[in-house]
């Protein structure tokens, strides 16, 4: 990454002051913004008790070489990830857009992907946020080559999968992901980041993005990868790369502009709708109790 390292930390205060492209974005369409902040590098008194309390450890392990998590952490964070998709479901939540706030979790993602895809780094290693030039690419695409030797042998266990090269980070949206999907609460989906965790989700629960919306393509080819994996279209094609949820803010009102036609013009007589497809019958189905 062009940022340094515990530059995340920078990036949420700018969320917060409302100084970011996506604070900017989501207050122009009176959108409340909510950080969790599952893994900063930084004093966690740097942050208000709303944003730090989910918190499960600070930075992470260097997938390359080690572990990011422990499975115990591993699961504080899909559990945490649960709770704040249960929180928003019970606060009246109607839509959720979702996005990353930090530094190198491009790299992860990518590593997600590869591993899920089964492809090499070099197919879905990007230039992240802040484009870095040829030399930093090389050397991301050796880590993320790296850490697929440690992804592979753990590909059957969906939780080892993210404590070994994911984060806590990426583990607590995997588990939001699919709490959202138990509860019925439709997501739009940033960039790459989102869409790893997606990914993730969908080998656990089949049927899950029905409740997910591709929000925008970002020029990721990590993005694009997976996005083709889970069948998802991105709504739009603008090509930012700021992340923090900027680029699915930008889709929000053709979302919106979608389900008030929906809601309120007259279904037309003439028109006829294709029957349901059946589901197939190997397709797994969300446990309400998970």
């Amino acid at each position: 990454s062009r940022r340094p390292e515990g530059g995340a930390a920078d990036l949420v205060r700018a969320v917060l002051e409302g100084a970011s492209p996506a604070a900017v974005l989501a207050r122009r369409l009176g959108v409340p913004v909510r950080v969790a902040d599952l893994a900063l590098d930084c004093d966690p008194d740097a942050f208000p008790a709303e944003v730090t309390r989910h918190r499960v450890r600070r930075g992470s392990g260097r997938i390359d070489v080690e572990d990011a998590l422990t499975a115990e952490e591993a699961e504080a964070a899909f559990r945490a990830g649960m709770a704040v998709a249960d929180e928003e479901a019970d606060s009246g939540t109607d839509l959720v857009v979702l996005g990353d706030i930090s530094v190198g979790g491009t790299t992860a993602a990518a590593v997600l992907v590869a591993a899920l895809c089964g492809t090499d780094a070099s197919v879905v290693t990007g230039r992240g946020g802040e484009a870095i030039d040829d030399l930093a690419w090389m050397r991301k695409c050796a880590a993320v080559r790296d850490a697929l030797r440690r992804a592979r042998p753990v590909l059957g266990d969906q939780l080892e999968l993210l404590a070994t090269v994911g984060g806590a980070d990426l583990t607590a949206m995997t588990g939001f992901l699919l709490q959202c999907a138990v509860r019925k609460l439709p997501v739009i989906l940033d960039g790459v980041v989102a869409s790893a965790c997606a990914l993730v989700g969908q080998r656990v629960a089949f049927r899950a993005p029905d409740w997910w919306l591709a929000g925008h393509d970002s020029g990721e080819p990590g993005q694009a990868k997976a996005l083709d994996r889970m069948a998802l279209e991105p709504l739009l094609t603008p090509g930012v790369r700021v992340g923090e949820g900027a680029g699915a803010l930008l889709a929000l009102p053709l979302v919106r502009s979608a389900a008030a036609l929906a809601a309120e013009l007259p279904e037309r007589p003439d028109v006829q709708r294709d029957e349901k497809p059946e589901e197939p019958a190997e397709s797994a189905e969300i446990d309400e109790s998970a």
